[in-house]
């Protein structure tokens, strides 16, 4: 006699109302990422993958969920897949919407300015896609900069506070339009006081320290010098940057953000 397992999730729900979102938090799971010097990184993501759920439906089908990103597990990330899943989700689940984040940990080598000597530096990107009538796509990249502060170098006697801080700029491009991670990386990195390297050595520091002391910059800085860069590339419709200084000398963060349609298309 064969048991008969009831599907509790398809049962008629009788409250009457509909839930916006409902999945799949804090997947992880291996992905693999095109790089621009040519072929591929593996690397370890962190995932969201959620659905609308109708009125009528008691709950969603969560293994789907989980099925749908296995199916992908061999591809690319790139902004060329991440519809295909979200049409796979609203497939599978039946569902009138679709939303994916997809975050992960990218690494490139860097040589330290004057030995040479290279080291990996890791950067946090990111995919997020929505499905619902039209797709809304955008990637980004989170970096660690270096910035000296203009107003402590201007009144100080000698030298001026410096700090780590953070860089975050996330785009939504044309379709069939590629900007890579390396593109976002470098024009972050321009507009800091100072890259951040994983080896240096005495004559590194040195050079690192002196080149900083020459720019200085504040968050307000960073993000117009980004915008305006940004907002002159013809393959962007829309853009978002935001900076933040974690202060040496206060217990709080200096923080600014730009987001705006790009002037082409508005």
């Amino acid at each position: 006699m064969v048991n008969i397992m009831i599907d509790i999730q398809s049962t008629r729900d009788s409250r009457n109302i509909s839930i916006d979102r409902v999945g799949v938090k804090n997947l992880l799971y291996p992905v693999k990422v095109r790089q621009m010097s040519g072929g591929y990184q593996q690397t370890i993501a962190r995932i969201h993958v959620l659905v609308d759920l109708q009125a009528q439906n008691r709950g969603t089908h969560m293994s789907r969920l989980v099925e749908v990103i296995d199916s992908f597990s061999g591809h690319e990330m790139t902004i060329f897949t991440i519809p295909e899943i979200l049409n796979q989700l609203r497939s599978r689940l039946e569902s009138q919407t679709a939303e994916i984040d997809i975050q992960f940990p990218y690494f490139l080598r860097k040589q330290a300015p004057i030995s040479k000597i290279g080291g990996m530096v890791d950067y946090n990107c990111n995919f997020h896609g929505r499905l619902d009538g039209e797709l809304v796509f955008q990637y980004g990249v989170s970096a660690p900069i270096s910035s000296v502060c203009p107003c402590s170098k201007e009144i100080s006697d000698f030298g001026a506070h410096n700090q780590r801080g953070e860089v975050k700029v996330d785009i939504r491009s044309k379709k069939d339009a590629l900007v890579w991670f390396e593109d976002l990386i470098g024009i972050i990195e321009s507009s800091a006081s100072s890259p951040i390297y994983s080896i240096l050595k005495r004559e590194d520091e040195k050079f690192v320290t002196e080149s900083a002391y020459k720019k200085p910059v504040f968050v307000e800085d960073i993000v117009r010098d980004i915008a305006g860069i940004l907002n002159e590339d013809v393959r962007l419709t829309w853009f978002r940057v935001e900076a933040a200084h974690h202060e040496s000398i206060h217990n709080h963060d200096a923080f600014a953000v730009i987001e705006k349609n790009v002037d082409k298309f508005i």
